[in-house]
This record gives C-alpha cells, structure tokens and sequence, in this order.
C-alpha cells in the first residue's frame, strides 16, 4: 500500500449483533486488504456482541464501497468517519 494525496484515511466501525455474519464481513474486509492500515476486534460477551474497528487508506470510493457492502449485512450497524484531507 502506497498513500497518496489522493486517498483519505478512514475508521469503519462496526458493531455485529448476529454471529452468522461475521464470515462474510471477514470475506469483505479479506478483499480490501491492501487498503487496510489496522484492524481490532473486540468481543463484548455481557451484551452478546462484537465490536470490529477498521483503519483504511483509499480512495473515496473504495472506501464508500467497503462500507456499503458491510452495511447490507444483516447483523451488523456500519457508520465511517472519514479524515479531511
């Protein structure tokens, strides 16, 4: 991975509530790996649920599309906070 002006840094959250989901979230985040900069998984096992952070470098695109994928999954909420520049 090479950053360039033209790319924006971004931290994809994601709370999964339905188990069943997490394969296909591993086979979404396994196809952006060369735009991911770090990823931490938290399980939260008093409320049954998994919290997943994902840092990533690309182009706005990329990024919107990385998300919008993660966010039709049933069982997982998906909101992006994208840096500025």
């Amino acid at each position: 991975m090479n950053p360039s002006p033209e790319t924006r840094v971004a931290v994809i959250s994601i709370i999964v509530e339905n188990p069943d989901c997490v394969g296909a979230i591993n086979d979404i985040l396994h196809s952006a790996a060369g735009h991911i900069i770090g990823r931490m998984g938290i399980p939260y096992r008093e409320k049954n649920i998994s919290i997943i952070s994902v840092v990533v470098d690309a182009d706005l695109n990329i990024i919107n599309n990385i998300s919008g994928k993660l966010g039709r999954l049933p069982g997982a909420t998906v909101k992006t906070a994208y840096s500025k520049q």
